[in-house]
């Protein structure tokens, strides 16, 4: 199995390449698992700590110079989830459609030249959905009301057609937020859902821009990972002709966050709480409750609690330091 990760260098591409690393091998579209060969980590910067014997390319996926020669090699899967994310789409609408848009249709095409068609997973947002119910269902309509949730359900649609076409096997997911992010702040509306927890564990600062009424629809970094690598493992057939899923999640206020983050042992009073309209206005706009039995038919799962999310989150961090 040839297999490329577009956006290897962010968190969850590097998470994605340790984890693929260590099953060593993936399901091929007749459900046999077969060997890794091939692991290739594709972005505009070096991963930090790509697994051993991975590939690294440096480059512009819109770029199809650059794309050419890396699919010309063989690629069987690609999990597509370079981005830019929600609040850096907004305030630069040319650069996220160049790359959010463009450049997942510049990975489409390169998959048409392969010999076979790849299976295509790729990561959508529940920013797919704006102006819609309390709670989201599998046949609610996707109603973006920011330009990242426009081009994310642009590149859906993309996926349905060119997986019907026969041209990819596509299946995009719509993932949640994410809880809790490695690292530091990023230009994501949805930064300051880690910020509040990350940070203050560590005894740093931070800020939330949002009330502590607000709810989110959140996932955990591990339930993540297990989302992607069981998407690509399903059959195209347990999709049928709609190729887009709604992820489990959980839903939970900040203020409930916050009260799980005393639990842990963290300070609450390292959180100052300075409203931000634009990321507040984005951040209401997102679901935050869905029923998503379609992928929990298929075996998706979700995390159990707030706290199991804290708590995995304290694990990894004691097992990267």
């Amino acid at each position: 199995m040839k297999v490329m990760i577009t956006g290897g260098a962010g968190f969850l591409g590097q998470r994605l390449a340790r984890a693929i690393h260590e099953a060593g091998s993936l399901s091929d579209p007749e459900g046999n698992h077969k060997a890794v060969s091939r692991l290739l980590l594709i972005d505009t910067i070096p991963p930090s700590e790509p697994p051993p014997g991975a590939e690294v390319a440096i480059g512009d996926i819109t770029d199809r110079d650059f794309l050419q020669p890396l699919f010309g090699r063989g690629v069987d899967s690609v999990f597509h989830l370079a981005a830019v994310v929600s609040a850096a789409a907004e305030a630069d609408f040319d650069l996220g459609m160049r790359v959010n848009v463009d450049g997942t249709r510049a990975i489409i095409d390169a998959c048409r030249g392969c010999a076979q068609p790849p299976r295509l997973v790729f990561a959508s947002s529940i920013a797919a959905f704006g102006l819609a119910p309390p709670v989201i269902a599998d046949d609610t309509l996707p109603t973006p009301q920011t330009s990242y949730g426009t081009q994310k359900v642009m590149c859906e649609l993309l996926i349905e057609d060119c997986s019907r076409k026969g041209f990819i096997d596509g299946r995009a997911l719509r993932l949640p937020t994410i809880v809790v992010r490695p690292g530091h702040p990023n230009k994501a509306a949805s930064s300051f859902a880690s910020s509040i927890l990350r940070e203050p564990l560590a005894g740093e600062p931070t800020i939330c821009p949002v009330p502590a009424e607000q709810k989110l629809w959140i996932l955990s970094p591990r339930r993540v990972i297990e989302a992607l690598l069981h998407g690509h493992a399903l059959p195209a057939a347990a999709f049928g002709a709609r190729r887009t899923l709604n992820l489990p999640g959980l839903t939970v206020s900040v203020a409930e966050m916050v009260d799980a983050l005393a639990r842990a042992g963290g300070d609450p009073g390292l959180i100052r709480w300075q409203l931000d309209a634009a990321t507040a206005r984005i951040v209401a706009g997102w679901p935050a409750a869905m029923a998503p039995r379609r992928a929990q038919e298929l075996g998706f799962t979700a995390d159990a609690s707030i706290d199991e999310i804290v708590r995995a989150h304290i694990a990894d961090s004691h097992a990267q330091a």
